[in-house]
């Protein structure tokens, strides 16, 4: 795998390929469409694309249930297209990371088609178990909401689906079945893949005896499992780990810090690094994603602080993210839709970007592209929202109010069409897009972006060529910096005997600061989303001002 030291130059760049770019104007993005756009891509600086599932599939999850691991879905295009992307690629100095769904498939693979016609073999690829026509297993609940037990009349058992229905779990104590999957990865390096995302893999250990769970949904039994840290190491070891400069990332649902240090330290040969979800939740009211509630900010500086901390202590490493195809869109989360829009976007990438860790945009963020707030259920196509808009209503919330939540909340508002250009679809598309494009493409578009010097865009830039030629950014030592401040992210990056300091105001009005004088003697401004200044040791931050010193 690649070294920590490498894997801190390094900057990710996420697709959801249905939403990039259409080039055959069926109105669902594509392989080719991507292609055409990887000159952007290039002038952005990204090395890696990761790409959300490209395989054939039902789509009932969009793309994470598989039907078949080696091919691709005919709605993306072709093999042949895969393998000119990964071409034209290289030649830009971008690889392609794929996304690998080893906790589940589709209930429609292969796999599971054969272990419904009574094939054992097949069988021991899932997870069963016995119980009545109405008495599951356990009291264990899908993700998705429901038992996360089906029974099948053809087999007479239940089997577990910690997701969809249609999503069925395999059974990672076979080892007939992890050789199917270190084969898959066999296939994909033999394509020239050479960087993988590993879908929920803290889940795929499951307890040999499964109980009741009385405190909670059965995650506790399941979450980083009995044998977990094992199989990583036999899927780095059997699988990747074969090839060399390889880089993954493992996402890691309900998973505790210890165990990110283990799945992600060097000696321990497991992932390079991890996606941990705890600093997108500091929204919810009583951990409930559809409640509203103001950002507690403190607790989102306590999380990013202690995760980086921590990580650093153990050896391990962070993947650096706001937003990704499941998250609404960080502006109209935790930054401002309408008068700082363009600063704030700037600033929420300059707290995460300098960082200690590899840190991932996801698309359209370098835009600045906010969440789409459409007024009509019918324009939703997630079925989470679709669903929540049922719930809301029944609980008693207004239209509006109800409209309001789905705003805020809806996955739609990550997955609206890129915004190319001011006209027609965004240029995502010569037909009729699969989701609408959000109404503010005419003011927010990558063409106007390339155009103004001062744009989201080319701060982005910025800051990706700052990772890259800055070593105190790949490498330095972080330390927190004004913990105690109810409006500004501070941190310090050292490396031998240069220091890096970062301020971020998370909030539209002025924040005085104290600093301590030894910090700011002889600071260099490097960076600002506003205007270059001096470091001093009593200064205000302007609203959602963010900058840059090296000390």
């Amino acid at each position: 795998m690649m070294k920590q030291t490498d894997l801190g130059g390094k900057v990710v760049y996420q697709i959801y390929v249905k939403s990039f770019q259409d080039s055959n104007g069926d109105g669902i993005g594509d392989l080719p469409g991507l292609t055409s756009r990887l000159d952007y891509l290039a002038g952005l600086g990204v090395d890696y694309l990761w790409l959300t599932p490209i395989y054939p599939s039902p789509q009932r999850d969009n793309g994470y249930d598989v039907a078949d691991y080696c091919a691709i879905d005919p709605c993306y295009g072709t093999m042949e297209d895969f393998e000119t992307l990964c071409r034209e690629g290289e030649k830009r100095g971008i690889r392609i990371m794929l996304d690998m769904v080893f906790n589940h498939t589709s209930t429609a693979h292969a796999w599971f088609r054969r272990a419904l016609a009574g094939e054992k073999k097949y069988q021991d690829y899932y997870i069963w178990r016995d119980g009545g026509p109405d008495a599951p297993p356990t009291n264990w609940v899908s993700k998705f909401g429901g038992s996360a037990w089906q029974y099948s009349p053809e087999v007479g058992k239940y089997y577990l689906h910690l997701f969809d229905v249609t999503q069925a779990d395999l059974n990672w104590d076979n080892p007939d079945l992890r050789e199917e999957l270190f084969a898959v990865l066999d296939f994909w390096a033999g394509k020239g893949v050479r960087a993988f995302r590993f879908d929920v893999v803290n889940l795929i250990s499951k307890p040999g005896t499964m109980t009741d769970d009385d405190k909670g949904d059965g995650r506790r039994f399941y979450t980083d499992g009995p044998r977990i840290h094992e199989y990583l190491r036999m899927l780095n070891e059997r699988g990747f780990g074969k090839y060399e400069n390889v880089v993954t990332v493992g996402e890691m649902s309900s998973t505790s810090l210890d165990n990110c240090v283990g799945y992600t330290r060097p000696d321990r040969h497991e992932l390079s690094m991890v996606f941990s979800f705890h600093h997108l939740k500091t929204d919810y009211k009583n951990g409930d994603k559809w409640a509203l509630e103001e950002n507690r900010f403190g607790e989102l500086k306590k999380l990013l602080t202690d995760w980086q901390l921590g990580m650093q202590a153990g050896g391990g490493w962070n993947a650096l993210f706001w937003c990704n195809h499941d998250q609404p869109r960080i502006v109209s989360r935790f930054g401002d839709e309408g008068q700082y829009r363009v600063r704030s976007a700037k600033m929420l990438a300059t707290a995460i970007h300098c960082l200690r860790g590899t840190p991932y945009i996801y698309q359209g963020e370098e835009l600045g592209m906010t969440n789409a707030h459409f007024t009509d259920i019918r324009q939703y196509q997630d079925v989470e929202s679709r669903n929540y808009y049922n719930i809301l209503r029944g609980q008693g919330l207004t239209e509006a109010e109800t409209y309001k939540v789905l705003g805020a909340r809806s996955r739609d508002n990550g997955r609206t069409p890129m915004q190319w250009t001011a006209g027609e679809n965004a240029g995502f598309t010569t037909g009729t897009p699969w989701l609408g494009v959000n109404p503010n493409h005419d003011a927010i578009n990558a063409q106007a972006a390339l155009a103004d010097g001062d744009s989201v865009l080319a701060y982005y830039r910025r800051l990706v060529a700052l990772r890259k030629q800055s070593e105190l950014v790949q490498a330095g030592e972080f330390a927190p910096l004004l913990a105690e401040d109810e409006r500004v992210f501070g941190y310090t990056r050292t490396l031998n005997g240069r220091t890096l300091v970062v301020l971020c105001n998370f909030y539209g009005a002025d924040a005085p600061v104290a600093l301590p004088q030894a910090l700011c003697a002889g600071a260099k401004p490097i960076l600002s989303n506003i205007q270059k200044r001096d470091l001093t040791p009593a200064m205000t931050l302007a609203p959602y001002e963010a900058g840059v010193w090296e000390v």
